[in-house]
């Protein structure tokens, strides 16, 4: 799985060339509005390194993000499972994008491809996602992913201090759900 191809995109392996804009992605308040801090580019090196490691040692993670027409490499998604200390287990699901390529639906088709891996590769029975309270961007495409929220999963981040980013929500998604509704898209374009 070292690269999955989407209508629009590619979902595939780091490269040297995505670190410069990598960096300046993390560098970026607004794109970092729902994390403590924003990245030095030595921190956005390091997760990279990290993030290519994991692809190489399991053959899914965090994949970089490239628009296929362009080439432009425009950020992250994919799955990794749960951090140690949160409240639940399993595998997350997660994007996160530079400015310019938010409002083109990018992170909902980035987002599809990693669910059908997790699914119908790795046959996970379920996926999840975590973000702030805040974060509804982030919520919207969940929602537009077909996860659901209960607010019984809802939880402090354990790692934060009180303020705004402390509070976090859980969305999840079935397999037999994510198999049903890619009937129904794929009854759309027929």
């Amino acid at each position: 799985m070292s690269e999955l191809r989407t209508e629009r995109l590619i979902l595939r392996e780091w490269r040297a060339s995505d670190l410069a804009p990598w960096a300046a992605m993390n560098a970026d308040p607004e794109v970092r509005a729902h994390f403590p801090e924003v990245l030095t580019r030595e921190q956005s090196e390091v997760r990279a390194a990290a993030f290519q490691a994991d692809l190489e040692r399991r053959g899914w993670g965090w994949w970089a993000v490239e628009v296929r027409a362009t080439g432009e490499f425009i950020g992250f998604t994919g799955l990794d499972p749960v951090d140690d200390d949160l409240p639940f287990t399993g595998v997350e699901a997660g994007w996160r994008l530079t400015r310019s390529a938010w409002g083109h639906g990018y992170a909902t088709e980035a987002g599809r491809a990693a669910l059908a891996v997790g699914f119908e590769t790795l046959r996970l029975p379920e996926i999840l996602a975590v973000t702030t309270a805040t974060n509804l961007r982030s919520q919207a495409v969940m929602r537009r992913l077909g996860m659901t929220r209960d607010p019984a999963d809802d939880f402090d981040d354990p790692d934060l201090a009180d303020g705004p980013l402390r509070p976090c929500v859980v969305y999840r998604i079935s397999a037999a759900v994510h198999r049903s509704l890619a009937r129904e898209r794929a009854g759309e374009r027929e």
